[in-house]
């Protein structure tokens, strides 16, 4: 399907003539006035160019421009006068990030000439977001799956950690955002650097010595280092870093924004509390040891977690073997070879990747079967 043009204009005739003039070349729209014009935005048709005239009654184009990069960011804006005031233009550049601005009367080979430009800015900022986009899909997907693959017990735990950061989320009413599940799916991909042994230590409970404390605490630095180099994971790669920050920290407000900011404080709790609950603590000693440690976490999101918790969905316990692995299924238990290797934590969610994993893993080893999943139970109750 062609690009789509819409023109913006409180004459009809004005209208008509671009619709009867540019017709054959372009898949032209119009809106009389700037109302039907952010109608038409708020539409299933997606507009490649949109083209505004100035003096409008109600809005003017500067305005109605504004509004629709907020509606329709991608569009390519153009505005068309017949004021040729060079404020005017200064402010419709500057407030609705006007690609073009034209005079009237416009001649038909300029305005050609113009709209084509401008669908090709709109094809070169769609190409490059579809680059960034798979580039940034990619990328992660390549993390998740090295983390997975070099220590599957790093990679379980940060399942956990996003499941319980998607219920506080909801609790708190914080959206829940593409950042959030990055963040925490890579909060501990710092941790490829770690010897097993100083995981294994950690979720058992055990005492570091200085030189592992010193090791693990520097995983999210390593972790938020790599994220900083792939494009447009910034934010998240300053959210990662300052996972282990207390509340009373003030967490680095001055380079994440508000909405970050309580990414991280989740990271932080979820963290902490999968910590605990791994070594067997049940969730109210949880919550009454995170609730005494004053200023370590927000009071706000710690209150959400214990209300999140009383909503946990309801699950019902099965043994299966890999051929019986399904989305949706959370592992109760780690799946493990008969030669001891950890294949699947406990805690990870089965999606398609880890089910393909653990095909050709079974392919290559020997797996300890059948081993114990939670099934979510249907609306109707288990």
């Amino acid at each position: 399907m062609s690009e789509k043009i819409l023109f913006v204009d409180d004459e009809a005739p004005l209208l008509d003539s671009f619709r009867v003039m540019l017709r054959r070349r372009f898949d032209v729209y119009t809106a009389l006035g700037p109302a039907q014009g952010l109608k038409a935005l708020q539409g299933p048709e997606t507009f490649a160019v949109i083209v505004s005239d100035l003096k409008m009654p109600s809005m003017d184009g500067i305005t109605f421009l504004s509004r629709a990069r907020e509606l329709s960011p991608d569009s390519i804006r153009m505005m068309l006068t017949g004021f040729a005031d060079v404020s005017v233009a200064m402010s419709a550049v500057n407030e609705g990030q006007v690609f073009r601005f034209l005079t009237k009367p416009c001649p038909q080979e300029t305005i050609t000439k113009a709209l084509e430009a401008g669908l090709e800015q709109y094809r070169l900022v769609m190409a490059e977001r579809q680059l960034l986009r798979g580039t940034l899909r990619g990328s992660v997907q390549l993390l998740t799956e090295a983390l997975s693959l070099a220590n599957p017990e790093a990679y379980g735990r940060a399942n956990r950690i996003r499941t319980l950061c998607r219920r506080l989320a909801k609790a708190a009413e914080i959206p829940i955002t593409w950042e959030l599940d990055i963040a925490a799916m890579l909060s501990h991909i710092g941790c490829m650097a770690l010897p097993r042994a100083v995981l294994d230590k950690i979720a058992s409970g055990q005492d570091l010595s200085p030189s592992e404390q010193q090791l693990y605490d520097s995983h999210p630095t390593v972790g938020a280092g790599l994220l900083a180099l792939i494009p447009r994971l910034e934010q998240v790669a300053e959210i990662v870093g300052h996972q282990h920050h207390r509340h009373d920290a003030g967490l680095g407000s001055a380079k994440l924004h508000q909405d970050k900011l309580h990414i991280a404080r989740m990271l932080k709790i979820a963290t902490d509390y999968d910590l605990l609950e791994s070594r067997g603590m049940p969730p109210a000693e949880i919550l009454q040891r995170m609730s005494a440690d004053e200023g370590c976490h927000d009071p706000a999101l710690l209150f959400a977690l214990g209300q999140s918790l009383g909503q946990d969905p309801g699950y019902a316990l099965r043994r299966v073997g890999v051929a019986d692995l399904v989305d949706g299924m959370v592992l109760e238990e780690g799946i493990m070879s008969k030669q001891g290797l950890l294949l699947l934590s406990k805690g990870t969610e089965i999606n398609a990747s880890a089910i393909e994993r653990m095909v050709k893993a079974a392919q290559s080893f020997a797996v300890v079967e059948p081993f114990a999943v939670r099934v979510p139970c249907p609306p109707g109750g288990c």
